[in-house]
């Protein structure tokens, strides 16, 4: 079985060059903090540091970047979760291991960092954000001709169509996201078939039983989310829903089509308008830190050095504030599908 992960790791950590010597920057003593108990690296485990480092060297998006941090934050929680559950021999069949790598797979995939594209000739606008997607043509045929659809039916207002396009955006999303899981799970599938020994065929059996599960629960989530849309298309918006965000409005259909009381339903509205107002900050945020990008490159040009600093000030409190948001709302979001999909939600921590 040790055989198998370590195999599984010089497959999806190839990513940077490792340091020649012992000690180096990536060492077990520069993993966490330095000498004098001061952070030195962005994150606490060194293949989340290569990504981060790289993402930085091809000069991605400030907003691509506040993304790609939340997402190697939310990976490096779970991971470091998962080793106190291995600690306890809580992951005896290596189930959540297995899961917790092909997560890592679909990020370095989602942002093009796994080392099988040119990074010359990538795009550093491949994640749109929602501020620029006005002009987008979505990738998805069924889903492109839904949007004409939808244009041209005179249905909605102008405001009503930001808010479908933002639906329609965060679909196509979804569809991304099943593409690169099941290119991750079907590039993985020869390992776990002639690595595992057959004395251990029973483990075999249920990592492939685990990733086609989780490939088929994405598939299916893919499926509701088009006829969410098919739905919205013929008939409109609701003029009294309680949300306007579509992973909002996602989770509340999710609820209602539950087996929840009206007490609980009740609960679960007002969590998630909280997280409504949480996504509305995030985005607000991105928006804002996307204009001082543009405004601290002009100022560069003029060579004013008080503008200079304070533009740079502003521009760092923006980036932090938008990976802490972006955090949050992904995490809340991860959170909130898990325990609406069990049928209920802890209303201890509503």
């Amino acid at each position: 079985m040790a055989g198998c992960w370590v195999r599984l790791a010089l497959i999806t950590v190839c990513l940077l060059p490792c340091p020649a010597q012992a000690g180096g920057k990536y060492s077990r003593e520069k993993n966490e903090v330095d000498a004098d108990g001061k952070a030195e690296i962005e994150f606490r485990m060194a293949k989340l540091n290569q990504v981060w480092e790289k993402a930085q060297r091809l000069q991605f998006s400030p907003v691509k970047l506040a993304e790609l941090h939340s997402d190697l934050k939310i990976q490096e929680k779970d991971e470091l979760n998962w080793k106190k559950l291995k600690a306890d021999g809580l992951d005896e069949d290596g189930e959540k291991e297995a899961m917790m790598r092909r997560n890592f797979n679909v990020i370095l995939t989602k942002y093009r960092l796994d080392g099988r594209k040119d990074a010359a000739a990538m795009d550093t606008n491949y994640l749109k954000d929602s501020m620029d997607s006005e002009n987008d043509v979505f990738d998805d045929p069924k889903l492109e001709k839904l949007w004409n659809k939808a244009t041209t039916s005179g249905k909605f207002n102008n405001d009503e169509v930001r808010k479908l396009r933002r639906e329609f955006q965060h679909h196509q999303d979804k569809i991304q996201e099943y593409h690169i899981l099941r290119e991750t799970v079907s590039r993985n599938e020869d390992i776990y078939q002639n690595v595992i020994s057959p004395s251990e065929a029973h483990v075999k059996e249920d990592l492939l039983h685990s990733k086609h599960t989780q490939l088929k629960d994405k598939h299916r989530n893919v499926e509701a989310s088009f006829q969410r849309l098919r739905k919205l298309i013929n008939q409109g918006y609701d003029k009294d829903s309680e949300f306007s965000e579509p992973r909002v409005l996602e989770l509340w259909d999710m609820a209602k089509q539950s087996n929840f009381t009206a007490d609980e339903l009740d609960s679960i509205k007002e969590e998630l308008k909280h997280f409504e107002t949480k996504i509305e900050k995030h985005q607000h945020y991105k928006e804002q830190l996307d204009l001082s990008h543009q405004k601290l490159k002009h100022v560069e040009t003029i060579g004013d050095k008080e503008h200079l600093s304070r533009n740079k000030e502003k521009y760092a409190m923006l980036t932090e504030k938008t990976k802490e948001l972006g955090y949050k709302v992904k995490k809340h979001m991860q959170d909130l599908l898990a325990r609406l999909s069990k049928g209920g939600l802890n209303h201890n921590e509503l």
